[in-house]
């Protein structure tokens, strides 16, 4: 489709990311929800069928799932250029936040209020998660039972794993695709760059930032599944094997990529700011972006022009509906690990409550009320 038939301009998606980068909380569930409910129900930016194909691409790819379907969609109407500057809008205002936290927590020794404020935040967030993810499942799940029980296979597994599962989630397609259709399915291959980022991993490492660089470019080469996978390999290589951080940076470290809004893969931008300044951070964060920008765009063609195939299109939405599966395990995962206590609990139902009441309340609001009251219960309860 050509921009001038488009029913919105580049300008005016740029500027939604950016505020998306800059206002939300909750990590890949809630952004992926957010983009659903933002571009494809309210705005009628997106059709269905693509963000559908987004989400798929974005999750057979390695790296970070938001910040993929934001560049995914950015290509949509508006190419390489689009991709481009949907995915800076996306990722920029969260890697500045988390500069200055990062200047802030070496100036003054330590961030002690944080857990503090990701106490109330954190709770808020699985809320606001849930809520998002009824959403998207009503909207992409099929009312027939195979989708249903795809969907709930996976969300089971992710909560028993703890992990997203990539194999289920490609079984999930494969399975959709032979009791919807048996048609064939043609392919085009692309021009391949897995040779050149592995030749760039063989090059030899002689100062920290081409240490930095090549770690946290395998990062987001290898790791798939949400941004919050690649948390257990950052902690096996920064803490681990090189011995950047301690145990206690590290926890900080994720601690800020919870309570700053973008994606939640930006935590490497703080991981490379203790260990070598501002250019610590700016290499990490290129370093771990770079590869899941080539695995995004390089591909998006292809999708674009076999998406409609019955038989990839059969693909698509099962892998679709197992990623949206995952998604609503991940509210469990992560409500287990946050909802500690009666008062978090509380705060994430009264969030819940809220958002299913007022259908136009405004994410940040309860973002920001969540942090007052966790700095209250630890500070004055």
């Amino acid at each position: 489709m050509e921009p001038h038939l488009v029913s919105y301009t580049r300008r005016e998606l740029i500027a939604y990311f950016l505020r998306l980068g800059t206002v939300g909380f909750g990590g890949p569930p809630a952004l992926v929800s957010a983009m659903h409910r933002d571009l494809v129900m309210e705005r009628q930016w997106v059709s269905e069928e693509d963000y559908r194909e987004g989400l798929a691409l974005a999750q057979l790819a390695p790296g970070p799932l938001a910040a993929q379907l934001a560049i995914y969609i950015g290509y949509i109407h508006y190419g390489v250029a689009g991709a481009t500057f949907t995915g800076l809008a996306f990722v920029l205002p969260s890697f500045a936040m988390v500069l200055g936290v990062s200047w802030a927590y070496v100036e003054f020794n330590g961030l002690p209020w944080m857990q503090a404020i990701f106490y109330g935040i954190g709770a808020a967030v699985i809320g606001i998660i849930a809520i998002g993810t009824h959403k998207l499942a009503l909207k992409t799940v099929s009312k027939d039972a195979l989708s249903w029980i795809l969907f709930t296979v996976s969300a089971l597994a992710t909560v028993i794993a703890e992990q997203e599962i990539l194999w289920l989630v490609l079984l999930s397609g494969g399975i959709y695709w032979l009791v919807k259709t048996r048609g064939p399915i043609r392919s085009d291959s692309g021009s391949s760059y897995a040779p050149l980022l592995l030749q760039l991993f063989a090059l030899p490492s002689d100062s920290i930032l081409w240490q930095l660089a090549l770690f946290f470019m395998k990062a987001g080469a290898f790791v798939f599944g949400s941004g919050l996978a690649i948390v257990p390999f950052l902690y096996g290589g920064v803490v681990k094997e090189y011995g950047w951080l301690s145990e206690q940076q590290f926890l900080d470290a994720v601690a800020v990529a919870m309570i700053t809004p973008g994606p939640v893969v930006i935590t490497v931008a703080f991981i490379g700011y203790l260990v070598a300044g501002f250019s610590g951070a700016c290499v990490a964060a290129i370093a771990t972006f770079l590869p899941c920008y080539l695995f995004t765009v390089l591909p998006a063609p292809y999708f674009k022009r076999w998406g409609k195939h019955p038989g990839v299109k059969a693909i698509v939405d099962g892998i679709t509906i197992a990623a949206v599966g995952a998604i609503g395990g991940a509210v469990i995962v992560l409500g287990r690990r946050q909802l500690v206590d009666l008062p978090a609990f509380l705060i994430a139902l009264t969030s819940l409550g809220l958002l299913y009441r007022y259908k136009k309340l405004s994410e940040l609001y309860l973002i920001g009320g969540a942090a007052l009251v966790g700095l209250l219960l630890r500070y004055i309860a």
